[in-house]
């Protein structure tokens, strides 16, 4: 583990997190002399910091990485495309009515076969 690689606020957490493992007896990561603990004064903040820069730590960074817009954009072209399947729907269904209409128009005895068969039908 390099320390360039860290932001301060991970280098933070991560001597955090290490002392505080140091602190609760865990083992050390680095065989550091009974002189040199003296010298850091049995800090478990410090000890954690040596082993920060030797880089023998097991601990490691996970960064969330931004969403992919990939699926947005697929979200949008399947609207656009359900939005042109409506518009050509309502054209057959419009042109299916005039269709429907030029029938009646070429037919108009029918309507009045009818309605003298209601008005039969009533008396």
């Amino acid at each position: 583990m390099k320390q360039e690689n860290f932001t301060k606020y991970e280098v933070a957490r991560i001597l955090g997190a290490r002392a505080l493992q140091i602190a609760m007896d865990a083992p050390l990561l680095l065989k550091i002399s009974t002189d040199e603990l003296e010298s850091m004064k049995y800090d478990p903040l410090n000890i954690a910091e040596a082993e920060f820069k030797a880089g023998v730590l097991p601990i490691s960074v996970k960064r969330p990485f931004p969403e992919k817009r990939e699926s947005a954009l697929k979200k949008s072209k399947e609207k656009v495309s359900d939005e042109k399947v409506e518009e050509e729907e309502k054209k057959e269904e419009e042109e299916i009515a005039k269709e429907g209409e030029i029938m009646e128009l070429a037919n108009p005895d029918d309507e009045v076969e009818e309605e003298a068969e209601e008005e039969e039908g009533s008396d």
